[in-house]
């Protein structure tokens, strides 16, 4: 295990997919040509390395209006995204209604941020509500499913992408976002990549990962917002998974009048 583990180090940037995201960024920023302003928003932006790197490739390619929006509840990362000129509020995506108007938002990025959070079904209904129809979002994510994690597993270990001591709450595999993101149709995905291949070193794991990204640590979609009517969260409407999934104000006040009174 120390080797593969000297093997692999040095290579955990590429987990971040940095050039996935510009390059999906570069595709929907084409397809909302003559929209005037291209609005790209990241939630979880961090110290803002995607939305800077976005900026920098559409600038060069000739793009101009281009605003950056960053919704971050690192107070630290705060400030930074502030000093950098990016638009950025102190938000729990988890919790909080997203601070923008229905269909106001180009692209949306979500890089390594899903792993960490419970309430998918609120942030993803939040996505369709400010996404515009036909925008794009980009997510990455560790794979659950990666050669690395299987080979944990066959070995009787914990895949290093989930763990009850750490930072990561969800697991997630192509097949089985996939299903999720495409539920009642509001999202259409239609990309597919990944990102570094453990234990090989940089080389090598970008051949590797752009031939079997199945088996990659990060798996990236990129989806579009679809002309469903309506937001994501009303999947929920007739499906129970035994679990108190958050559904906004409006869902907790619907959920206290079902419950009955000890009167009643």
């Amino acid at each position: 295990m120390n080797v593969f583990y000297r093997m692999k180090k040095g290579t955990e940037y590429l987990n971040y997919g940095r050039e996935i995201i510009t390059d999906y960024c570069m595709k929907c920023a084409k397809d909302c040509e003559g929209r005037g302003n291209i609005r790209i928003l990241d939630l979880g932006a961090g110290a803002g390395t995607d939305l800077q790197n976005c900026r920098k490739k559409l600038a060069g390619g000739g793009r101009s209006g281009i605003e950056l929006w960053a919704l971050e509840s690192y107070a630290p990362n705060v400030e930074q995204l502030k000093r950098q000129g990016i638009q950025v509020r102190c938000f729990n995506i988890e919790r909080d209604r997203f601070p923008f108007q229905d269909e106001s938002i180009d692209f949306i990025i979500m890089n390594q941020i899903l792993e960490h959070t419970k309430e998918i079904f609120w942030i993803f209904s939040e996505v369709s509500r400010v996404l515009k129809i036909n925008g794009g979002c980009i997510v990455g994510v560790p794979n659950l499913a990666s050669l690395h994690n299987r080979i944990a597993l066959l070995a009787g270990r914990q895949p290093t992408s989930i763990r009850a001591l750490g930072p990561h709450v969800r697991g997630f595999t192509k097949k089985d976002f996939v299903k999720f993101i495409e539920t009642d149709g509001y999202f259409k995905a239609e990309y597919f990549a990944g990102s570094n291949f453990y234990p090989f070193p940089p080389g090598i794991s970008r051949i590797l990962a752009g031939i079997f990204p199945n088996l990659a640590v990060s798996i990236f979609w990129g989806i579009k917002r679809t002309n469903r009517k309506g937001c994501f969260i009303h999947i929920l409407d007739d499906r129970f998974y035994e679990t108190p999934y958050y559904r906004g104000q409006e869902g907790i006040a619907e959920q206290n009048r079902s419950i009955p009174s000890e009167n009643s």
